[in-house]
């Protein structure tokens, strides 16, 4: 029985339509969807030197080589059985034993990007089928705000601004939880955990301590033992999320049938860039690659612009664990139904199945091709060939190919995002600070009732998200309650585009299709088949500030990394100091009254301030001229901080070598 309620189609005309765009979403013979997988964009040739430029580019990936970040976050564990362990403590000196008994299992960037190389190296040598003779245990381990403020002792954050990542990782995914569309059924009053942040709640949680292996059983002993260490270390189990990837032919595929965690971003200093363009991955011509510091904080921004979090921060990144419970039967039955509906309509051809809508709503096929390319079946590439090799919006603004509310298109709009109706799409470079790494792999067995009893729509199955990002709220917020849930995305569409209908609210959709006329609009009902049952924001920290909360220890001054560029407006604040650089163009130290504590003078001259990877900390003229020097040139590795105590200092090391306090410090001539 239909429990969606549905309306009826709403037909509009809208901008005229090419031949070209008519022709290609009428007939994709399988023939020529065959060569469009394989075909249609061939390897570029090899230019001369481009075997030694592509070998200097991979001897210049720093991030590979890496053991002070957690593994997961860049490399990705890639295992077939994980486990979650949701952990709070009660006494923090015997939890700092735990911390710093559990460092040397810690598993680092450098050891998984040098297993996942090995074992994608085999293989595809073998066709596609898992080495036997490769396994991995993973270990890794993140901490709530609460979590932080435990081991340290204090508040993680000297201060939190509004609007701030900081202040969105303080309150928890709970109490941010209804702009970002988790209410009714999906509402905290439901979850399984993460609904408690404040202290002293018996099921707050202060540690995700994640464990993956190849195999169950090897899993299982890892689980066993793990929670046996947490008993005298006053840790107990607050919730246990086991998961593991499907079998057979769903294996790589989400409970809904679709394979999942295909577009994945490509990372700066650990994806080998492709020799012939230096801006996207090599073998995967359709991804980008965005600065490392979206994803790692310390590391480059786009812009250069400054993180504005604590010393302990870097090297780490926000963690977003989400667990998605998935009606499939359910899913599928609607799919059925407005299959139905577009067919009376006419905007589905006859021979059109439930996988045919169902992969609109997606945006690709059930294997991973994109319907962009293939709209009439799916014909998958060869093994090892990126599906999105060809994938573009660009020339498909009515969504008539791929429509504008299917779900990787309202996640990763590419290079297809038009402000307006009518206006050139945004240039892709611009949408790089939104992007998110996703570890997601499904819990539960497979749907299938005729297997009996636990294999039905009773048993719980569904998904679990765990995303990193260097900015709670620019990125996965941002996607989440801007493109996602916004019926209005893509904006100025009349009728309106819809949600996403595969993680967003109860939403009619508009799907477009081509007409004699024009853009002939259907609109349908969709249902929410995706509940949210738990969710936590918590941060992945480097060995080293893990290392330091072992001992008790939190460094939470504010620190501009190396790289970093302050213009007229930027706010570092530690409470009591705050750096800033002026509407005037002057580099001050504020007090909280607002009183100056320290200026470089460079008011009316300066434009913007750089802290450089050498140690120096300049203020430059808009042409580019230094009007003010720290004069701690020659320093790499120096760290600039802006301290709790109202210091603001440079140090290499130990030792400080440059403190805000006199103005005469250096000012070029």
């Amino acid at each position: 029985m239909d429990a969606v309620q549905t309306s009826s189609p709403a037909r509009r005309t809208v901008l005229m339509a090419g031949a070209g765009a008519v022709a290609a979403l009428a007939v994709c013979p399988r023939a020529a969807a065959a060569s469009a997988a394989t075909e249609a964009v061939p390897a570029p040739a090899a230019a001369p030197g481009a075997a030694g430029r592509a070998a200097a580019a991979a001897a210049e990936l720093p991030l590979r080589a890496d053991r002070t970040t957690q593994g997961d976050i860049l490399a990705g564990s890639r295992k077939d059985q994980a486990c979650l362990l949701l952990v709070r403590f009660t006494d923090p000196v015997r939890a700092r034993r735990w911390l710093a008994a559990l460092l040397p299992e810690l598993s680092t960037t450098e050891e998984m990007a040098r297993f996942n190389a090995a074992f994608s190296a085999a293989r595809l040598k073998a066709g596609g089928a898992d080495p036997a003779s490769l396994s991995a245990t993973w270990t890794g381990l993140s901490l709530t705000h609460p979590g932080l403020r435990f081991f340290a002792g204090r508040d993680p954050f000297p201060a939190v601004a509004p609007g701030s990542t900081a202040e969105a990782f303080a309150q928890g995914a709970a109490k941010r939880a209804e702009a970002l569309g988790d209410t009714g059924a999906s509402g905290p009053d439901s979850w399984l955990f993460g609904a408690e942040q404040e202290e002293p709640a018996g099921r707050t949680v202060h540690a995700v301590l994640s464990l993956s292996a190849d195999d169950p059983a090897k899993l299982s002993a890892a689980v066993a033992r793990h929670r046996s260490a947490l008993g005298p270390a006053t840790g107990v189990v607050v919730f246990r999320q086991d998961a593991a990837t499907l079998t057979g032919t769903l294996r790589g595929h989400e409970h809904f049938g679709f394979a999942d965690g295909i577009s994945q971003p490509g990372v700066r200093g650990f994806h080998t860039p492709d020799p012939d363009t230096g801006g996207t991955v090599q073998g995967k011509p359709g991804t980008r690659l965005v600065p490392a510091g979206e994803f790692l904080v310390g590391q480059e921004k786009i812009g250069q612009r400054p993180a504005g979090l604590p010393a302990w921060a870097t090297g780490g990144s926000f963690q977003v664990v989400r667990r998605l419970a998935q009606d499939v039967p359910g899913w599928w039955e609607q799919a059925r139904l407005r299959l139905a509906e577009l067919k009376k309509t006419g905007a589905a051809p006859a021979e059109a199945t439930e996988t045919w809508v169902a992969a609109r709503l997606v945006g690709r096929w059930p294997g991973g091709t994109p319907v962009a390319g293939c709209p009439l079946a799916e014909v998958p590439g060869p093994v090892g060939r990126d599906p999105d090799v060809a994938l573009t919006y660009v020339d498909d603004p009515q969504g008539w190919r791929t429509p504008l509310f299917s779900h990787i298109r309202k996640g990763n709009p590419r290079d297809g995002l038009n402000l307006a109706p009518g206006r050139p799409p945004l240039a892709p470079g611009e949408l790089d600070g939104r992007r998110i790494i996703r570890r997601g792999i499904p819990y539960g067995p497979a749907y299938d009732p005729a297997r009996g009893a636990g294999h039905g729509a009773d048993t719980p199955r569904g998904l679990l998200f765990v995303g990193y990002q260097a900015d709670l709220v620019q990125q996965f917020e941002f996607v989440q309650r801007r493109w996602l849930n916004e019926a209005d995305f893509p904006a100025g569409r009349n009728p309106a585009v819809g949600s996403d209908p595969v993680l967003g609210p109860d939403s009619p959709i508009t799907f477009e299709t081509a007409s004699d006329s024009g853009s002939r609009a259907t609109t349908l009902r969709f249902g929410r088949f995706v509940r949210t049952e738990g969710a936590l924001y918590a941060f992945t920290p480097s060995l080293p500030a893990l290392r330091d909360l072992a001992d008790g220890n939190l460094d939470d001054s504010v620190e501009v990394h190396a790289g970093t560029v302050l213009r007229a407006g930027d706010v570092l604040d530690a409470g009591a100091a705050r750096l800033v650089l002026g509407a005037d163009g002057d580099l001050a130290v504020l007090a909280p009254d607002g009183s100056r504590l320290w200026s470089a003078g460079t008011a009316g001259t300066g434009h913007d301030a750089l802290f450089g990877r050498d140690g120096e900390f300049t203020v430059r003229a808009e042409n580019g001229r230094i009007v003010w020097s720290s004069g701690t040139e020659g320093h790499p590795g120096a760290r600039l901080l802006v301290r709790r105590d109202g210091g603001v200092v440079i140090v290499d090391g130990d030792r400080e070598i440059w403190r805000a306090e006199d103005r005469k410090a250096a000012h070029p001539e």
